[in-house]
């Protein structure tokens, strides 16, 4: 079977969720992973998976802030023990069993904090928030080496030369500095190999997210990819297509993050 799956910062569910009709138009999804849905699950819109042909659905939320869910065709089991990463319960990661009608997949849906603004562990506790995040990432997989996953999410690192607009400009800007690209490439060598890039080449510009402060985003393209799809090593032969919804960006009251979809053949 061929399972696409689309991985979206929607920076408010409730605010967006009318905007999942349009990306299941333009993606075709069997599967949804959203982040920053800043909704505890209390108040999650239920509605809105049958709204649009997803009748499976986990969340994990909170008020205001943060929160993961998964939106899917397919049946969905939640995986559990999975860590509560720093010790702050913060509703960032999700993980599921996919049934897929043979072994099923194992899927996470991470959102990585952003960092803050100043990029030294020292002055600023949100940067090394993220950094102790990326290292507990990193002994996780480590320690439990994935088989058969997919990794996706808001991942907030865009770790290549040209995943950002100005490599030498931004290489002092939380985001693109060569301590958190360290991290995230330390957390993908635990098993991951990264989708989109196996689609387009390194020396070529690939972003999800423009900030909301570039009025004519597309003009200035100042873009950055922070949103990532992994998989492991024995699903890498069945990779068959990624797509950025870069249109997205110009919907009505959009997020500054776009959606991203990967193909694969199971």
């Amino acid at each position: 079977m061929q399972l696409t799956i689309a991985t979206w910062n929607i920076n408010s569910l409730r605010l967006r969720q009318s905007l999942l009709h349009e990306l299941v138009a333009e993606l075709r999804p069997d599967i949804i992973c959203l982040q920053e849905t800043k909704v505890p699950d209390e108040l999650f819109p239920e509605g809105i998976g049958a709204e649009i042909g997803f009748p499976h659905m986990l969340k994990r939320g909170m008020k205001g802030y943060n929160g993961v869910a998964i939106l899917s065709r397919l049946p969905l089991r939640l995986a559990e023990n999975t860590p509560d990463w720093c010790g702050k319960t913060d509703c960032r990661h999700i993980s599921a069993e996919v049934e897929t009608g043979g072994a099923p997949i194992t899927l996470h849906n991470f959102y990585v904090p952003a960092g803050g603004d100043v990029p030294d562990r020292a002055q600023n506790e949100k940067f090394a928030h993220k950094l102790d995040f990326l290292a507990e990432t990193k002994a996780h997989f480590a320690a439990y080496p994935p088989h058969r996953a997919v990794l996706v999410g808001d991942l907030n690192i865009a770790p290549l030369e040209h995943d950002v607009w100005s490599h030498k400009q931004l290489l002092d800007v939380v985001s693109h500095t060569p301590v958190e690209v360290a991290g995230l490439n330390a957390w993908m060598a635990q098993g991951w190999h990264d989708a989109m890039r196996h689609f387009v080449p390194a020396d070529q510009k690939l972003y999800t997210w423009w900030s909301y402060r570039n009025r004519d985003w597309a003009a200035s393209n100042r873009g950055r990819r922070l949103d990532h799809v992994w998989v492991t090593q024995d699903l890498v032969g069945g990779l068959q297509n990624c797509q950025v919804l870069r249109t997205a960006r110009d919907w009505a009251q959009p997020s500054d993050h776009v959606p991203v979809a990967v193909t694969l053949k199971l």
